[in-house]
């Protein structure tokens, strides 16, 4: 009983980051169909909305296992350590929300994903050194991907509109109509990838979390953290981070239905295969990077590639500054503690 207070509060920490991730990137789904106009941004909140409560329990938990057991060895994250333990995670927690606050006042589509693990590899390193960190799932299943799947956004949303434009060159101006139409489905589907991805990250903080207090004899994931993270993300959307709108949705490129259409198809495909092979992607890298293939494959200098290079160092940046918060954060905390 001991545990109980300072476990709760790591929880409802962790609720918190989920919160912020949901206006941070989850504004991100809407961004295309509230600026070519296809939607009010009432209604598209309403519907993203509800594709973030319901998308993470229903699409598994390979990402949360990749979070929870795949960045740190939680060997050394036990009950006979509780206190150094639990300073971790809060301290990681704490480090992703300070960097997601910052760039969300800046209105920089930075990613929650990375700032999270960022504040686990700070936090981590803090208190156990180098050897607390699994550096090969690191490498492969974050850096890599980090690298591959903007890239793979891009890629995908340039071929996309390309053929898209060939295949509708012969239509007048009313296949807009389609367009607008199939944009509600195919947000519904982008919002939905969003957040099975997103929410998991915290399901599986959150398994790590009773696993150090005792709660849980092993590492799982019980369906009540699927429905408070869903709950958490959504909430966090229905709130808004209109200035991400922004930026995601018109600063880019002034997207139209069918760019709207194009990118949040190319992005939810993206971010649906990672999920469902446990990588915790940036659903932000994948969603803005899909927005400027489809730009580029439209024409090149249609791009306002200045956002682009601004957007693209947040990205680079995210997973060290968290990294540094976090460790001051882990620093401060063992400090009054001990």
């Amino acid at each position: 009983m001991q545990y109980a207070l300072p476990t709760v509060i790591t929880i409802i920490i962790c609720l918190t980051f989920t919160f912020i991730n949901g206006f941070h990137d989850g504004c991100n789904v809407m961004a295309t169909v509230v600026a070519s106009k296809t939607m009010s941004p009432q209604k598209a909140l309403i519907f993203a909305c509800i594709a973030e409560f319901t998308a993470p329990l229903l699409l598994g938990t390979a990402v949360a296992n990749t979070v929870g057991r795949g960045i740190l060895d939680i060997n050394r994250l036990n009950r006979q350590n509780y206190s150094i333990s639990i300073i971790i995670i809060l301290s990681a927690l704490i480090g992703g929300i300070l960097w997601n606050l910052f760039t969300w006042k800046a209105g920089l589509p930075s990613s929650s994903s990375h700032a999270l693990i960022g504040g686990l590899i700070g936090s981590g390193m803090t208190i156990f050194g180098p050897g607390m960190i699994n550096w090969n799932n690191l490498f492969w299943k974050v850096i890599v991907m980090l690298v591959l799947t903007p890239i793979t956004g891009f890629v995908a949303g340039y071929v996309s509109i390309r053929i898209l434009n060939i295949l509708i060159r012969r239509c007048t101006r009313s296949v807009n109509k389609i367009f607008k139409f199939i944009q509600v489905f195919s947000m519904f589907f982008l919002a939905s990838s969003h957040s099975s991805n997103d929410a998991q990250k915290s399901m599986g903080v959150i398994a790590i979390i009773l696993l150090i207090g005792g709660i849980n004899k092993d590492f799982g994931v019980p369906v009540w953290t699927m429905f408070l993270s869903a709950f958490a993300i959504s909430a966090g959307l229905l709130m808004g981070g209109w200035s991400i709108v922004k930026t995601v949705g018109t600063k880019i490129f002034r997207v139209r239905p069918i760019h709207s259409f194009n990118s949040q198809m190319t992005a939810a495909l993206v971010i649906t295969t990672a999920g469902l092979l446990g990588y915790p992607v940036s659903t932000t890298q994948i969603v803005s990077s899909s927005i400027m293939g489809t730009g580029a494959g439209e024409k090149l200098n249609a791009v306002n590639w200045g956002v682009v290079k601004s957007i693209l160092t947040s990205w680079l940046i995210t997973i060290p500054c968290s990294a540094a918060f976090s460790a001051v954060v882990c620093f401060v905390l063992k400090t009054v503690i001990y």
